[in-house]
């Protein structure tokens, strides 16, 4: 299954901190996609994300994630700057996509945007991140500010939108897709059926 995500994506948060373990009790093999939000919002002809361009519905998705949180049992705070920057995590999951740390990675950038209230795309931060799971953060960090690895990103959000990608997250089963956080557990269920 085909997981697209963003860290500074509210919803993400609740499928990132869920999606591993699920997975792993019904046997489904995650395909982790970071991408670009504001791109593909740019493209829709919005400046900003909908639940700050739209106050009433801004109003509710807050409460809304602390009713989800509670439902999950994920801590919640909501966070001081939304949408939070995010393009360095990213860079740094797109190194991690096929590597067996990036489950707990992206858990702890979540963790520390909507759990913490804090910063997720300084170096120093994302250095503290890779090196408390006992990685290379030097190395990783180096590789994810490449040349090559911008472009792996831009190209990646390309990809999102070519697929249809409209907001996070979203997850795909071949070629069906499945938006939204509540959908997670309809798109692992539709694995189990192919």
């Amino acid at each position: 299954m085909e997981f697209w995500f963003e860290f500074a994506s509210n919803y993400s948060y609740l499928s990132v901190m869920r999606i591993e373990a699920a997975a792993d009790r019904l046997g489904v093999k995650i395909h982790w996609r970071p991408f670009l939000l504001g791109p593909i919002f740019r493209s829709l002809g919005w400046s900003n994300s909908p639940f700050v361009l739209q106050k009433a519905k801004g109003d509710y998705v807050w409460q809304d994630m602390a009713r989800e949180c509670e439902k999950y049992r994920l801590p919640w705070t909501r966070p001081s700057t939304f949408p939070r920057a995010s393009v360095l995590s990213l860079r740094v999951a797109l190194v991690g996509a096929q590597q067996d740390w990036m489950g707990a990675y992206c858990r702890r950038v979540m963790s520390l945007n909507f759990a913490q209230d804090s910063e997720i795309d300084s170096r120093d931060v994302l250095a503290e991140v890779l090196t408390q799971l006992g990685l290379p953060a030097h190395a990783i960090l180096d590789e994810a500010v490449s040349d090559a690895n911008k472009l792996r990103l831009r190209q990646q959000t390309e990809a999102a939108a070519n697929r249809g990608v409209f907001g996070a997250p979203t997850f795909f089963v071949g070629d069906e897709m499945f938006w939204g956080n509540d959908r997670l557990d309809d798109a692992l269920a539709r694995c189990t059926q192919a």
